[in-house]
């Protein structure tokens, strides 16, 4: 009964604040965007190619996606900290729309590269922004609840339209999928002109700090901050350590799925899909279990037993065994995640959120480029078993050093 109780506690929070009008309209625009970005990720694989017929340009997408999170995230933290954040993010929207629009004319790979770039770069403006106006819009009661709905609703959407976009590239090719993506942008801009969103101390002080010397003192406020700040400074440590850890063996699982467990690209598609269900029903588990979120334990326990589930999907070979290791994996991840956003949405002060969230970003992509590189290279070496070992005891060693550096309750502020 306790359980049933607390579940239906869960939901009820859930149903709160998607009916809330102050946050409604940005989870329906993330929702929106979830589906369009499916159709849009598939699409793009696809058209990359048909252009060249190579994998290995398939796999240059990853890179494009991250360079731009290295080159502009100092750049984008600073200003979603001095203007209109509501600006940003619908000016992220609309440009994002029409780099989508331009693959109904493809002009070689190049141009997918480009757009790929373009579409990075927007969520380098989006993805932190979001993070800072999520405290504004709910309630401390409803943060993790907001958090969870938001992840969960479009993990399903996602799964959605994984199952509709090889029917509809099927049918009609990939133009329309860019075309949904694109009207999908549009109306998340749209949704998002109705929201609340107050005026910021950034955005209050922004004429007394003009010009590259006011850009460049606040580059260094937000660096000093998270260098100073006993939470932040560590979290840094550890998200670099499990970027590190996880970028590569992420990325290559559909190695393992080939190399040790001898699967087809279906089977290859049940283990996303054990991923996928798994991703759905984790945020449930917090909501549900969890007093007070705001512990170290429920941050960084599920960095150990994800690294536990990678050291054994190293070990074990039948498919069974994997489905229900990924399923875990799902379910742990999600947790993690939707514990993290709503730990640090109150946790950072409103006046540097777009800073460190940028700063989170940027190391979170910067590790897991050179995981990335130094991975490829560890699997033609030694194999991909050792890759998932090596990679599993790493992100054990970042849960158990952010276990023992922030122990206990983290820290609380006022979020005005």
């Amino acid at each position: 009964m306790k359980a049933t109780s607390r579940l239906g506690r869960a939901m009820g929070a859930y149903g709160q604040v998607i009916q809330s009008p102050s946050y409604f309209p940005l989870w329906l625009a993330q929702l929106l965007s979830s589906f369009g970005d499916t159709l849009h990720y598939i699409a793009l694989v696809v058209l990359v190619f048909q252009l060249t017929g190579q994998g290995v340009a398939v796999a240059g997408l990853a890179v494009a996606e991250i360079l731009p999170v290295l080159l502009l995230g100092p750049i984008a933290g600073v200003l979603i900290d001095r203007v209109s954040r509501k600006a940003v993010l619908i000016g992220a929207d609309l440009v994002r729309a029409v780099l989508v629009l331009s693959l109904l004319w493809p002009q070689g790979a190049w141009h997918a590269y480009l757009v790929a770039a373009g579409l990075a770069a927007g969520n380098v403006f989006f993805n932190p922004t979001l993070q800072a106006v999520i405290p504004v819009l709910t309630t401390p009661e409803q943060r993790l609840a907001a958090n969870s709905v938001s992840w969960s609703t479009g993990r399903l959407v996602q799964i959605l339209a994984s199952a509709v976009v090889g029917g509809l590239i099927g049918l009609v090719g990939i133009g329309p999928a860019f075309v949904l993506n694109a009207a999908s942008f549009v109306v998340s801009a749209l949704l998002i002109m109705r929201l609340p969103i107050p005026l910021h101390a950034g955005q209050l002080a922004g004429d007394a700090r003009r010009g590259l010397s006011g850009y460049l003192a606040d580059a260094r406020h937000g660096l000093a901050f998270a260098a100073s700040d006993r939470f932040v400074s560590r979290l840094l440590v550890v998200q670099a350590l499990a970027s590190f850890a996880t970028g590569a063996t992420g990325a290559m699982l559909v190695v393992l799925s080939e190399q040790q467990l001898r699967l087809s690209p279906s089977g290859f598609a049940w283990l996303i899909g054990a991923i996928g269900v798994g991703a759905l029903l984790g945020p449930l588990i917090p909501n549900i279990l969890a007093r007070d979120y705001r512990d170290a334990r429920w941050l960084f326990v599920p960095y150990v037993i994800r690294g536990v589930v990678d050291m054994l999907l190293a070990t074990f070979t039948a498919l069974p065994i994997a489905l229900l290791l990924l399923f875990v994996y799902g379910l742990n991840t999600s947790t993690g995640i939707v514990v993290f956003n709503a730990t640090l949405q109150e946790a950072i002060p409103d006046r540097v959120r777009g800073r460190v969230f940028a700063l989170l970003d940027i190391t979170w992509n910067g590790m897991r480029l050179l995981s990335l590189a130094i991975g490829g290279a560890l699997v033609d070496l030694v194999g991909i078993q050792a890759l998932y070992w090596v990679g599993g005891a790493l992100l054990l060693v970042a849960g158990l050093l952010g276990l023992v550096s922030l122990r206990g309750a983290l820290p609380k502020r006022e979020t005005l």
